[in-house]
């Protein structure tokens, strides 16, 4: 009699345990972006990096492999390289300097803005995050996700 009764209890614990459980792996997290301001400076530091151009060829060499590999007609493929468009990416950037404050990214502006080299082998480049992110993008392309 002891051993049902420890066996029910033991049943209901777990009854009440499992709902916890399945909705805290079902929460979606929120992406930390940066205040409206940032996103400004933001703006003016991709600009002096020259990232659009930077994320365009990316894309541009990721169209052509796959045109050639797949053997794609001229219209499939200017159809493709018509969908690039950096706003659908720019989420991505953001992301990236969430964590920076207003100080820190006036004075990588400043950088951007005086030292040419510093333009070409800059943060958004380097970083892996950032380059993974690019890369699926550009694969999203190919594939006609963005048309």
């Amino acid at each position: 009699m002891k051993k049902l009764k420890t066996q029910t209890l033991l049943v209901l614990v777990l009854c009440l345990f499992i709902p916890l459980i399945a909705s805290a792996q079902t929460s979606t997290k929120t992406v930390p972006m940066p205040s409206q301001q940032n996103k400004i400076i933001i703006d003016k530091i991709v600009e002096a990096a020259h990232y659009k151009n930077y994320v365009t060829d990316f894309c541009l060499a990721t169209i052509s492999e796959a045109a050639l590999k797949e053997k794609w007609n001229d219209q499939k493929t200017i159809e493709i390289t018509e969908s690039i468009n950096y706003k659908n990416f720019r989420d991505a950037v953001y992301n990236m300097f969430a964590f920076y404050n207003e100080i820190e990214l006036e004075t990588l502006l400043k950088t951007y803005q005086k030292d040419t080299v510093y333009q070409t082998t800059n943060v958004m480049v380097t970083n892996d995050a950032l380059g993974y992110n690019l890369e699926i993008f550009a694969n999203d392309i190919v594939r006609g996700r963005y048309k």
